[in-house]
């Protein structure tokens, strides 16, 4: 993209989407056009990197039509990992399918540009810290009064006010300060660490999108637009189905799944092992080793010694998983990404 001063714009379409307005193959009622329930809302994402762009991209795939203004250099993510075709795939996966407009947005005019763009649009996106709308002359009252209709769906780190609102926030801050990681390494009895995923800009992009399509429905009844402050640590407190943990004070029980090794690779579990051995040993007729009296940790552990050899007596992982869906086990391959 060039640089634009102003008001010139360059637009571009990246690959991943299908063109607004195609036509179905298969049969339709009467009188509709398409399969694309979005596809009459306007979108403009100012926002970068995650959690904004992944739910201005959600929305796109749903039909809108989303332009992405970027700074003359870019979004940041541009050249996160390998580059294909002068991309990176992360600012693919999370821009497909949207028309880009590159703004500096501290050019003189610049303002003029994005008020002009969203005086046009039902949806506009942004992640910027709390006031930098205000400090560019786009704040949220100034877009209201050109666009009464406006919804903006602004994601910060710990919303618009509060006395943590001009916090730097990225996800592995809110990671952090949710709990989320330190339950995880106090599970895994190994030292915390922060995910390989960015779990805080997802779940907050998610909440967004649902939010937003609510005020699109709202609007429709009242003809007013609205701002949805979509805070990522309010998002992972919503999302975190261990919380309850903490708010009535009792000890943590992990419910999640536990891997197995196995031949050709290691399997996932879902659920507690109790009930693992129920169905794996009344199925598959395996001795309960156990001997009368024995204490409960006894007999986990010599169950679980006995199910962790029937596993690797098989020849493929392939037949284990036959053998462990047989019991009405839920289980999955630990796959590698490459």
């Amino acid at each position: 993209m060039r640089r634009l001063r102003g008001r010139r714009l360059h637009r571009r379409r990246l690959p991943g989407r299908r063109l607004s307005g195609r036509r179905l193959s298969g049969a339709l009622p009467t009188g509709a056009t398409s399969v694309f329930p979005l596809e009459d809302l306007r979108v403009l994402d100012l926002s970068r990197v995650v959690s904004g762009p992944f739910a201005g991209r959600m929305l796109g795939d749903l039909g809108a039509d989303v332009v992405k203004v970027e700074p003359p250099e870019g979004d940041i993510s541009r050249v996160w990992g390998e580059l294909r075709h002068g991309l990176s795939g992360f600012y693919t996966q999370q821009n497909a399918g949207k028309r880009n407009v590159c703004v500096d947005l501290r050019a003189p005019g610049a303002a003029d540009v994005v008020v002009g763009l969203a005086a046009a649009a039902d949806i506009m996106i942004e992640n910027f810290r709390p006031g930098v709308l205000d400090r560019l002359g786009i704040g949220w009252d100034v877009l209201r009064a050109a666009n009464p209709a406006l919804i903006l769906l602004s994601i910060t780190g710990f919303g618009q006010v509060g006395p943590e609102a001009g916090r730097q926030a990225y996800a592995p801050v809110t990671h952090a300060e949710s709990g989320l990681v330190t339950r995880q390494a106090e599970a895994d009895g190994d030292r915390a660490s922060d995910f390989v995923l960015s779990i805080a800009d997802a779940i907050a992009g998610l909440h967004g999108l649902v939010a937003v399509l609510a005020a699109v429905h709202l609007r429709q009844r009242t003809g007013c637009g609205q701002r949805v402050d979509m805070a990522m640590a309010d998002a992972m407190v919503a999302s975190d189905d261990y919380a309850h943990h903490a708010l009535d004070g009792s000890p943590l029980v992990r419910l999640g799944g536990e891997v197995w090794e196995a031949p050709g690779g290691p399997i996932m579990v879902a659920g507690v092992f109790r009930n693992t051995w129920k169905a794996v040993s009344s199925a598959h007729r395996l001795p309960d080793p156990a001997p009368a009296g024995a204490d409960l940790a006894t007999k986990i552990a010599l169950r679980r010694r006995v199910v962790a050899d029937w596993m690797v007596g098989f020849s493929t992982r392939a037949a284990l998983i036959k053998a462990l869906e047989e019991a009405g086990v839920g289980v999955g391959r630990a796959a590698h990404e490459h």
